[in-house]
């Protein structure tokens, strides 16, 4: 008799969002909401990757203008990290009014859902939530060129597999590197 563990095959791992999203849809949304802040906050998202409590957690005292970089005290995964800042994420930054309790965004976490839920169907735009955000980004980032040990830095996934999940790189975009 064989062991009967054998026998238990493991369920398969949901196959993740690829949704994209474009430049156009983006601005829309923004536009939708009728908050120069909010806009603000989604283009920061694209330009970072970071996740939505991240960035709504975010203080002052973490932004380094100097070494352009953003310090994520606590993340998801517990590991702190430094985001480096595009200079797209710093002109979003300097934009931004100084806020006396130290905080970079006035959104709370549920807030910023329910805003981001309602701008897109303001807009028209369906099935996109605010963490397809993270995966534009993360593809963005492949895109530019950057390494995959790069982007797993900057975006703090911990497993080359779980960085995968997040790239959804589109066939007519690598045509030109093809050539």
């Amino acid at each position: 008799m064989g062991n009967p563990v054998r026998q238990i095959r493991m369920p398969k791992l949901p196959s993740g969002r690829d949704r994209r999203l474009s430049s156009e849809e983006l601005e829309r949304i923004a536009t939708a909401a009728g908050s120069k802040e909010f806009g603000n906050l989604l283009r920061f998202a694209v330009e970072t990757g970071m996740r939505r409590g991240e960035i709504v957690s975010m203080k002052w005292e973490q932004v380094d203008l100097k070494k352009q970089t953003l310090r994520i005290p606590e993340t998801k995964n517990d590991t702190p990290r430094t985001i480096p800042l595009s200079r797209e994420a710093l002109r979003i930054l300097s934009d931004l009014p100084r806020r006396l309790e130290g905080s970079v965004w006035s959104f709370a976490t549920n807030w910023l859902s329910l805003l981001f839920a309602n701008s897109c169907k303001k807009a028209g735009i369906e099935d996109l939530h605010f963490h397809d955000l993270r995966h534009e980004a993360t593809s963005r980032l492949f895109e530019k060129g950057f390494d995959t040990m790069e982007v797993r830095t900057i975006t703090g996934h911990k497993t080359l597999q779980m960085l995968a999940r997040y790239t959804h790189l589109r066939a007519e975009d690598l045509v030109e590197r093809l050539k």
